[in-house]
């Protein structure tokens, strides 16, 4: 098979997180004209993930997996030199077209491995919960993320967290008379920042991000609503660090927990270099299908950028090493 076409032809389908459905049904079509038993998996509407298995073999004992959506905006595929560009390209379809050229190969020797390519990584793993529902009884998962084609012995868990402040709507021109919602959410933001964050030796620093903030209703009113959306990437348990927000934030705002990722640490292999993921993967959310291991072609530093790419020569090196991993775990 091309590895680089297949690369440039996923990234060709928009698949925008809730928008999968095309470059699910061009998975399936592939995989059966290939000869794996291919199922789509119903996640919700028309959304579903991907499941296919040599024909006729029995259960593999390892599976490659990652996910099908992107962040937007939907970027179509170009080459430069020696990269495939576009949006997918290394966040997650260039390992897509790694991962099925790598069962293939070890196919042809006659190995085996499943392929679980998922739905909605992007914003919550909803697809990655669907698929924990019903393993497959494997005993390993090979997840596919751009770590650079090292192994990841660690990744960062999230907590997502919004702080929504209310006051009372007044002229402008008479504050004293309402109660600025955006002032008070201003102040919790100043509090949270002047929070000690944890940090693991091995792992880093706890880090947050203000990703959204919105407010108000026009510049002569005083603003009765405020909300901040913050996302911070957890080096352990997360129960800490939700106290100190709460306390901080005090009776400023409301806290509401919207999503939680746990920190995990992962399996390293001899041989093969290492590094630390301070994103979150779809691991968490899959615990039901085998112990896991982290790895891919691609740089999460060009991920969800208007020049994210990967580079031909780790698309490459990913189906030896998916290959190499396989055979190693299978035994």
């Amino acid at each position: 098979m091309d590895l680089f076409a297949l690369t440039r032809k996923l990234v060709d389908i928009e698949s925008t997180t809730g928008n999968e459905a095309a470059v699910g049904e061009f998975l399936h079509r592939e995989l059966v004209a290939l000869d794996y038993e291919t199922q789509l998996i119903p996640v919700e509407a028309n959304r579903f993930n991907v499941y296919a298995i040599p024909r006729g073999q029995p259960r593999p004992e390892v599976f490659f997996s990652t996910h099908m959506d992107t962040v937007p905006p939907f970027i179509a595929s170009s080459e430069e030199g020696d990269r495939i560009k576009g949006r997918g390209s290394c966040d997650a379809k260039g390992i897509i077209a790694a991962q099925i050229a790598a069962a293939e190969k070890l196919r042809t020797q006659n190995r085996r491995v499943g392929l679980l390519f998922l739905v909605g990584e992007e914003r919550d793993s909803l697809g990655a919960k669907v698929a924990n529902a019903s393993p497959a009884g494997g005993r390993f998962l090979i997840n596919g993320e751009p770590t650079e084609n090292r192994l990841a012995t660690a990744s960062k868990g999230a907590l997502r967290v919004e702080v929504i402040a209310e006051g009372r709507m007044a002229h402008s021109a008479y504050p004293e008379l309402g109660v600025s919602a955006i002032d008070k959410l201003l102040e919790a933001l100043q509090r949270l920042h002047a929070i000690s964050l944890p940090a693991v030796g091995d792992v880093g620093k706890t880090t947050v991000n203000i990703g959204v903030i919105e407010g108000g209703r026009a510049p002569n009113v005083i603003p009765d609503y405020a909300r901040a959306q913050l996302l911070y990437r957890l080096v352990g348990p997360a129960e800490s660090l939700k106290q100190k927000i709460v306390e901080a934030v005090g009776k400023l705002a409301r806290v509401e927990f919207v999503l939680e990722i746990p920190f995990v640490r992962l399996r390293s292999v001899d041989g093969l270099p290492t590094m630390v993921a301070a994103f979150t993967t779809d691991i968490p959310a899959l615990s039901n299908w085998g112990e896991p291991l982290l790895l891919g072609p691609g740089s999460i530093n060009v991920a969800h950028t208007n020049d994210e790419y990967v580079e031909k020569k780790q698309l490459l090196e990913a189906v030896e090493l998916y290959v190499a991993l396989a055979r190693k775990l299978a035994g």
